[in-house]
């Protein structure tokens, strides 16, 4: 509907307004005709009183024509300090009112004009004035109102009138400008916003700022900005599920390959070499944890990450099982490994996660003093308290950089080496906070990296994370 639209209202709107401001116009514009009005009939009454003064044979039909033409019923002029009344006719009825023209305020001559305005019967009225050209100290006529009313009547209606005129031309005028200016230009970003949630992947639905009202230019670069972001974030989105469908696939097929390299190792236990006896123990737990793994991505294909199955566990002995494959890829590199874990602490926790989160942190440490060709360390320290458990992973390489640092614990957007994906990050706080608990970067520059995994000892708080 027209009326409901920005240019409608607009429309109606504009008119009022400048309805209004004729109307504030008017009064003191009907007001400044009726003084007018008034000292023109004073002008009138004194030429008549002139003219008498002037042959004093002057008979009656003449005064009387000489009134008509002033349109007053008497004149009285002040000259010398004598009052005269110089021109008299019969007054149908007293005087009503009396109006002093010598010195009225703008207020009084309002006040006036709107009595006059609205009084419908016909009153005599005198007023009094100035005579022109100083021809006397003052002249004072009788009149009728009716006159004055009727003609105050007749400038209003073609005051108003133009008025009415002025404001529908205004109004087009403004209507075309808003419309060309401000309503077509919210109509296109309106259109585009349609087009473009039709089809959110397609980078050629953005909008392309053209808008030559800054405000409305703002608008479009804040809608294109936002586009953007949201196109990315959907191919990202995108990318992200073929990648875990295509991971899916391959774990599926990964863990029939290592359960039958978990056959084999089971075969090895058997074996009476003392070297093979140390190595297979550590062989067929690293299986174990790839095939477990493996169905934990194909769960995760299929919904989330699954919740932990808390269980008592000795912190020692897999902080150990992670030092050592970290000692076995680190080859001739130069990094040495300490840990310092109380051997009786026993957690609340998810074994196979908890793993996973440590050799994740360990693991990105490693790499990262590799990549420095510097010698490290690498050091595991856990401590616990009345409310929590902490355990924290520091070392000694370059840092995070910036951007990692920036966009920590997102997938794909949070690597820490030249590479890197940063989803160990990623899988370590979702697993974490799996637990009730949380992961936090304590410290990063060039003396080292420092996390802190803190979990919580509170049984419910824990159930709550499992669910």
């Amino acid at each position: 509907m027209f009326l409901n639209s920005l240019s409608g209202r607009f429309l109606i709107l504009t008119t009022v307004f400048v309805m209004l401001a004729e109307v504030l116009i008017f009064v003191p514009s009907i007001a400044r005709f009726r003084e007018d009005y008034l000292l023109l009939r004073l002008e009138k009454a004194q030429i008549a009183s002139l003219a008498l003064l002037a042959d004093d044979m002057i008979d009656m039909d003449l005064e009387e024509e000489l009134l008509q033409n002033a349109g007053v019923f008497n004149v009285v002029m002040r000259r010398d300090q004598v009052r005269q009344l110089v021109l008299s006719s019969p007054i149908p009825s007293p005087v009503a009112a009396t109006y002093d023209l010598r010195n009225p305020g703008a207020f009084e001559l309002i006040g006036d004009a709107m009595r006059c305005l609205f009084t419908v019967e016909n009153q005599v009225i005198r007023v009094i004035g100035n005579p022109v050209r100083k021809a006397g100290l003052l002249i004072e006529v009788t009149m009728e109102a009716a006159p004055l009313r009727s003609a105050m009547i007749d400038y209003g209606l073609r005051i108003l009138l133009l008025s009415a005129v002025i404001s529908i031309f205004t109004a087009i005028l403004l209507f075309l400008a808003v419309r060309s200016f401000l309503v077509k230009p919210i109509k296109r970003v309106v259109q585009a916003m349609m087009a473009y949630a039709e089809a959110p992947e397609d980078a050629r639905r953005i909008i392309v700022p053209t808008a030559g009202v800054t405000e409305l230019r703002d608008a479009e670069v804040a809608l294109a900005s936002m586009q953007v972001q949201l196109t990315g974030s959907l191919k990202q989105k995108e990318r992200l599920a073929q990648l875990g469908s295509a991971v899916a696939k391959i774990s599926h097929d990964l863990r029939n390959i290592l359960t039958v390299a978990q056959l084999f190792s089971d075969r090895l236990e058997q074996s009476e070499d003392p070297g093979v006896k140390r190595s297979v123990p550590k062989l067929v737990g690293s299986i174990a944890r790839a095939v477990n793994l493996c169905e934990s991505t194909l769960a995760f294909g299929k919904a989330e990450e699954p919740a932990p199955r808390l269980d008592r566990v000795m912190l020692a002995d897999v902080v150990n099982d992670v030092v050592d494959a970290e000692r076995l890829a680190c080859d001739s590199h130069d990094v040495s490994f300490s840990e310092d874990v109380p051997a009786g602490m026993v957690l609340r926790a998810d074994p196979e996660q908890l793993y996973r989160v440590l050799s994740n942190l360990v693991r990105n440490a490693r790499q990262a003093i590799m990549a420095s060709g510097k010698p490290g360390e690498i050091s595991v320290f856990a401590s616990e308290s009345d409310r929590e458990w902490e355990i924290r992973v520091s070392d000694t390489g370059p840092g995070l950089p910036a951007k990692a640092r920036e966009h920590l614990f997102q997938a794909f957007q949070g690597g820490t080496r030249k590479g890197g994906f940063g989803l160990g990050l990623t899988i370590a706080a979702e697993l974490v906070r799996g637990h009730g608990g949380r992961l936090d970067l304590l410290a990063s520059g060039p003396a080292g990296t420092s996390f802190v995994i803190c979990l919580p000892k509170s049984i419910v708080a824990l159930e709550a994370a499992a669910e």
